[in-house]
């Protein structure tokens, strides 16, 4: 009898770990406003609130000009920056701007690297949030079709 026991407590874990993989990993995500929004504007809104944003050349974007294949555009966002929190990447144009988010831990080297989709030609936003401000910085990358540069 305490074999069955064991057996059933064993299979019921199994079940509810298996159920979990199968929750869309957008449940996990910081700010599901944030992630949902369809206009730059509100996405930062969700993130960061009525917070000013401050154009600056202490947030490095490395991102092509051209961009030949919009379904994988490489990204490295870096900042020298004192107490960086966060690093958020948009893109003006998507249909939902909100291409990444990375929360980071006190004392970490403020770069990340990723690729996002770009579905047209768009301003490519990094954001980066500080214990003093929000501070952006943006480049225009040109989407080519069939990555003939045209």
């Amino acid at each position: 009898m305490k074999t069955d026991y064991k057996r059933r407590r064993f299979v019921q874990g199994l079940l509810a770990f298996a159920g979990l993989a199968l929750v869309p990993l957008q449940l996990f995500a910081r700010n599901n406003a944030a992630f949902s929004a369809t206009t730059a504007d509100p996405a930062l809104a969700a993130l960061f609130g009525d917070k000013a944003l401050t154009e600056s050349d202490q947030v490095k974007l490395k991102v092509p000009d051209i961009a030949e294949n919009g379904a994988v555009v490489p990204v490295t966002v870096t900042s020298k920056l004192d107490g960086v929190k966060s690093i958020t990447i948009l893109v003006a144009e998507n249909p939902n701007p909100l291409s990444a988010s990375f929360r980071l831990m006190p004392g970490v080297t403020a770069e990340i690297s990723t690729r996002i989709k770009m579905g047209q030609s768009s301003d490519v936003l990094a954001v980066v949030e500080t214990d003093k401000g929000i501070y952006v910085t943006r480049k225009n990358v040109k989407v080519t079709i069939g990555g003939c540069g045209g």
